[in-house]
């Protein structure tokens, strides 16, 4: 009677056939392979819940909203304000960015606004720094702002509860480089992202101050001044205006706007900010695309009911444009002579 032979862990090891040899070898593979996978999903989902919990919860605690998960920087740029003069109702929990748009006079920032207000959840107030008794010193301008960031600042211009963005058009002669600490503080304590918005044909617009300052006095357009047309006649009537460029006054004018932008980029470096000119808004319609998409608004096409006064080339629209000429040629400003 033959014994049976006992197995022995070692047993385990011994290759008895090269059928037997590539069968292991695959299921060991396959094994390794499915526990590999396994542990990267558990991975992934446990830190997908994990960043799911922390930014929910950050956003729930503090306004009591469920809202899809945001990217973890634009979180400081969420806002839901609760007005004292209405209730958002049904959009409480629609986060609002805020928004000011620096620029400089006759820099198509009148224009810029009306493209931006044409979209149904953008609110932006005009200059609501015009005035100078609303920036007699930083904690008016800052009180002032609280009530346009809480939506409790009404203007025509005020949309209704399901706003997504609201802000304001700042000159940067109103105060913004005046009391540049106090707002660059505000700014980046608040949540508050700039727009800034200039012209690259600084002569242009010398051009266009020029136009307006005698439209104030002259009023052509029976007994009116506007400072932008909403007509191709209106247009028309004002564009008939050459000025006279005064010689002694055109380098430095340049110089000092072309100083001013440059200064105001410098002091707002530290915040959340775009920069835009007016001609490649003009010449290419992506760039309001994004500006939707710096303001985290759903993609609309802007429209504006303004009609612009100058068009064609500068030598139509300076009455001394050879002076003009002769005084820019083998400056850094001859450019503008011909660029639009």
């Amino acid at each position: 009677m033959e014994i049976p032979k006992l197995w022995k862990p070692q047993d385990l090891f011994v290759i008895k056939s090269p059928k037997q040899s590539l069968r292991l070898v695959l299921l060991v593979f396959a094994v390794v392979c499915g526990i590999y996978i396994l542990s990267m999903c558990i991975n992934q989902t446990s830190n997908y819940l994990l960043q799911a919990k922390s930014l929910s919860i950050h956003v729930i605690n503090r306004h009591n909203c469920h809202y899809p998960i945001f990217q973890e920087e634009d979180i400081h740029y969420l806002h839901f304000p609760k007005p004292q003069t209405f209730t958002r109702e049904e959009c409480a929990c629609n986060p609002v960015r805020f928004f000011a748009i620096f620029s400089m006079q006759r820099s198509g920032s009148g224009w810029f606004e009306t493209l931006l207000n044409s979209h149904m959840n953008v609110s932006s107030n005009g200059e609501i720094f015009g005035a100078k008794s609303r920036r007699t010193n930083a904690s008016v301008i800052l009180e002032i702002m609280d009530n346009v960031f809480n939506l409790d600042w009404i203007s025509s211009s005020s949309k209704n509860e399901c706003t997504a963005a609201i802000g304001f058009k700042w000159m940067l002669n109103q105060g913004a480089l005046e009391y540049r600490e106090e707002i660059v503080d505000y700014f980046n304590r608040r949540g508050v992202s700039a727009i800034f918005l200039f012209r690259r044909n600084l002569l242009r617009r010398l051009i266009s101050l020029l136009a307006n300052s005698y439209d104030k006095d002259a009023k052509p357009l029976n007994g009116t001044h506007k400072s932008h047309t909403h007509s191709p006649y209106e247009a028309k009537v004002l564009a008939k205006y050459k000025p006279v460029v005064n010689m002694s006054l055109l380098i430095p004018n340049l110089r000092n706007a072309q100083r001013k932008a440059n200064r105001s980029l410098e002091c707002f470096k530290s915040t959340r900010h775009i920069l835009l000119y007016y001609e490649d808004i003009v010449q290419n319609g992506t760039k309001l695309a994004d500006v939707q998409e710096f303001l985290g608004l759903p993609q609309r096409e802007l429209k504006s009911g303004q009609v612009k006064i100058h068009n064609g080339p500068l030598s139509q629209q300076i009455e001394n444009w050879d002076e003009v000429q002769k005084k820019l040629k083998g400056t850094p400003y001859e450019t503008f002579l011909t660029k639009d």
